[in-house]
């Protein structure tokens, strides 16, 4: 789609109305519009955490915070790494997601070991709707283990959808299933109306609490009128 300049209102804007942001190159300053065909949704009421994932989350590697290194989160996602030397992560994208996190809007879910940070995601919430941006690993399932705490937390807090934008192999194996973007649009405002306790995103939670909540069904959710 078009290039076009924005600021941080016109990025949740974008979010409300169904597409999304990227850069070209790490060098190449533009942003575009993505509005794809087929959209990637992670069900949370039906997240698939593979056995060995589990045993994983319950043993507690990492130190898993949320929100309190967040543009070092965005850095290290824009970082070349072995399959993917380049990114879409550019100077105005880590810009106005650094601006939307100071707002109030944009979070990461970070997991450290003897305190550096080893694996993480982040991405931008509106509403009950959480829409995934990237993810990062530099230690073994340190990504996959923030994308489970990610989920339970969305769980617990009472959001109803996740935004994985695109379907891919890695995120094939938690359940992520595509949909036609017409469909999407019509999950979309019912999600964006949902009042979720955005402070039990926060609230500290055990690997064991993280493996129940990411796979329970969603709670009940309040509606602004």
């Amino acid at each position: 789609m078009e290039r076009e300049v924005f600021d941080a209102d016109a990025l949740l804007r974008c979010y409300a109305s169904g597409v999304f942001p990227m850069g070209e190159a790490r060098d190449d300053p533009r942003v575009f519009l993505v509005e794809p065909d087929q959209r990637g949704i992670i069900p949370l009421d039906a997240f698939h955490i593979p056995t060995r994932l589990k045993r994983t989350v319950r043993g507690e590697p990492f130190d898993v915070r949320v929100n309190t290194a967040f543009l070092n989160v965005v850095d290290a996602c824009a970082a070349p790494a072995r399959g993917r030397e380049d990114t879409w992560i550019n100077g105005p994208i880590r810009r106005l997601y650094g601006e939307l996190h100071a707002r109030g809007h944009a979070h990461s879910v970070e997991c450290w070991k003897d305190e550096a940070l080893v694996g993480g995601l982040y991405g931008v919430s509106l509403g009950g709707a959480f829409f995934g941006e990237s993810m990062f690993s530099r230690a073994t399932d340190s990504s996959k283990v923030a994308l489970v705490h990610l989920v339970a937390r969305l769980n617990r807090a009472g959001f109803v959808l996740l935004d994985a934008q695109f379907k891919n192999d890695h995120l094939k194996q938690f359940g992520t299933q595509e949909i036609p973007q017409t469909a999407y649009l019509r999950r979309l405002p019912y999600a964006l109306k949902a009042r979720p306790d955005f402070d039990l995103m926060l609230t500290p939670m055990t690997g064991a609490q993280a493996v129940e909540w990411a796979q329970r069904p969603l709670q009940p959710t309040t509606h602004a009128s």
